[in-house]
């Protein structure tokens, strides 16, 4: 089938469509123009709102723990229960440790009793004892001077001999060293202990002493106290399970509610320490005045990194705390806190 072309269709017109882009262009110019100047005025006029700053309540924690290894006889509070500092929280009961109590009380009586002994000196029987051995003594020294004295006169007469002038003479000589070692014992007796053996003693005591006052001080902890107000938040043994050294027993909050923020550096131109500043409780609806009692760097690992094309710096992140002057009302650690600014 042929299809035949109309050469009669007349052609569009140059002025009709050079007419119509011109408008377009118009158009596109005008929007561009109202475009700017919206960008001019907004940037002029419309400033950015503030950044939010939104931090936490906190707490202290304070771990419960003692000395004492043992088994958990009884616990005296629950999680949740309010105590005054002082109150008993927890007895731990050691049976191992008491058995070592009462060992060392019994090496401190015997080392008083030796203490005791040393001190009363030497009894009346050792000291009588020792004056009649050295009387005795005396008494045997004189026989033999007596003899020696008579065998020395016979041996200048020529009637024994020599070998038994010398006999007569050692055993003068023996009585006489007898004598003076018994005079020696008799008078050690009557001085009693040496100076020395006082003190060796009294060391003993106190050795003693010290003894029952470390295993005392580690039964002290059988009993534990709050240290201070607050909380009990978690109570980590059962009753009768066992519990070792510094292991936690449980966890105290104190009375010491207070915001915590993370900011940058640039907010702290206006902040220090003791600083008051006003800040927003959603959960309460409402507003409080706290006071700042803490500022510190973070460290590197919190910066804010500033983009360097825009001529910008980096930003340091500071961690900065603050508490009412009185406890607020249902305040509790975990609570968000919004940052409002520093009170006027």
């Amino acid at each position: 089938m042929e299809q035949h072309t109309n050469f009669n269709q007349p052609l569009p017109d140059p002025t009709e469509v050079s007419s119509k882009e011109k408008s377009l262009i118009v158009t596109i110019v005008v929007v561009l123009l109202i475009v700017a100047a919206m960008a001019v005025v907004g940037f002029i006029f419309i400033k950015p709102a503030p950044d939010t700053v939104q931090g936490t309540g906190e707490a202290t924690e304070v771990r419960i723990s003692g000395k004492l290894p043992g088994r958990v006889s009884d616990i005296y509070v629950e999680e949740g229960q309010r105590v005054k500092a002082g109150d008993t929280l927890v007895h731990i009961h050691s049976s191992l440790v008491e058995a070592r109590l009462a060992q060392a009380e019994a090496m401190e009586d015997a080392s008083k009793a030796t203490n005791r002994k040393v001190d009363a000196g030497t009894r009346k029987q050792i000291i009588n004892a020792a004056r009649d051995v050295m009387n005795q003594a005396a008494a045997a020294s004189g026989i033999a001077k007596k003899t020696y004295e008579r065998m020395q006169n016979l041996f200048a007469k020529g009637v024994i001999s020599e070998q038994k002038r010398d006999e007569a003479k050692a055993a003068y000589d023996a009585a006489t060293a007898g004598e003076a070692a018994a005079r020696s014992q008799y008078e050690l007796a009557l001085a009693g202990p040496q100076a020395e053996d006082k003190a060796a003693a009294e060391s003993m005591v106190k050795v003693a002493q010290g003894g029952v006052n470390e295993v005392g001080a580690i039964l002290e902890d059988q009993y534990l106290l709050a240290p201070t107000d607050g909380v009990i938040t978690v109570i980590y043994p059962n009753v009768s399970e066992l519990v070792a050294t510094g292991a936690p027993i449980m966890n105290l909050q104190k009375d010491d509610d207070h915001a915590v923020f993370n900011v940058r550096e640039t907010l702290l131109k206006d902040i220090t320490e003791g600083t008051k500043i006003r800040v927003k409780i959603p959960a309460l609806d409402r507003e409080e005045v706290m006071t700042v009692f803490y500022i510190r760097d973070l460290g590197t690992y919190a910066n804010w990194q500033a983009t360097k094309s825009t001529g910008d710096y980096d930003a340091r992140t500071f961690q900065i705390k603050a508490r009412a002057a009185k406890k607020i009302e249902n305040f509790r650690p975990g609570m968000s806190v919004v940052y409002l600014g520093v009170e006027k």
